[in-house]
């Protein structure tokens, strides 16, 4: 028996028209409290959080900054870690959520980095602020405002491109017999 990498050629699982549809209420109900929301904090952000304090340890071992950006590292990674388990599965469904959960991160991150110099965002752990840290070492700690707003713009075009894609790859993927 030999351990191989390479991947046997499998179709993309198809969604059937009852899971389309469960899913696209799921993302457009999401996408309303997202564009309705006041303070920047979703509901997928409860998870969010726990991986992102997760992180600041996880990436403690290779020094000061890393151990900061860990905390934001963690957050992105894990959904593109599960995405690759679907990816490889060919799980239309998997990769869809993921990729728009991935995209979802941005949101906050976003709201995390715009309130580094003004410093009104509860913070958990140690209290020190991620974003007025990281940003400060690099000398664009008066920018903050405009890097938050670019990542939260690119995590809602991600999050709209993703639901977008999933929609068409699913209407056009005939559905198989076990859909």
């Amino acid at each position: 028996m030999s351990l191989s990498w390479e991947r046997p050629y499998e179709e993309w699982r198809s969604v059937s028209r009852a899971a389309l549809i469960g899913w696209l209420v799921f993302y457009v109900l999401f996408l309303l409290h997202a564009a309705r929301d006041a303070d920047g904090f979703l509901l997928l952000d409860h998870v969010n959080l726990v991986i992102h304090e997760a992180g600041h340890f996880f990436f403690s071992w290779f020094g000061e900054t890393i151990t900061i950006l860990g905390g934001t590292l963690a957050q992105l990674l894990v959904p593109l870690l599960i995405g690759a388990y679907f990816f490889w599965h060919r799980e239309t469904s998997g990769v869809a959520f993921t990729l728009f959960w991935f995209f979802q991160n941005f949101l906050y991150v976003g709201w995390y980095m715009a309130d580094a110099r003004t410093l009104a965002l509860p913070l958990v752990g140690s209290g020190d602020h991620d974003w007025e840290i990281l940003f400060g070492q690099w000398g664009v700690l008066h920018l903050d405002q405009k890097i938050g707003g670019f990542t939260r713009t690119l995590g809602w075009l991600g999050m709209v491109l993703t639901v977008a894609w999933f929609a068409w790859f699913a209407l056009r993927t005939p559905p198989s017999a076990d859909s």
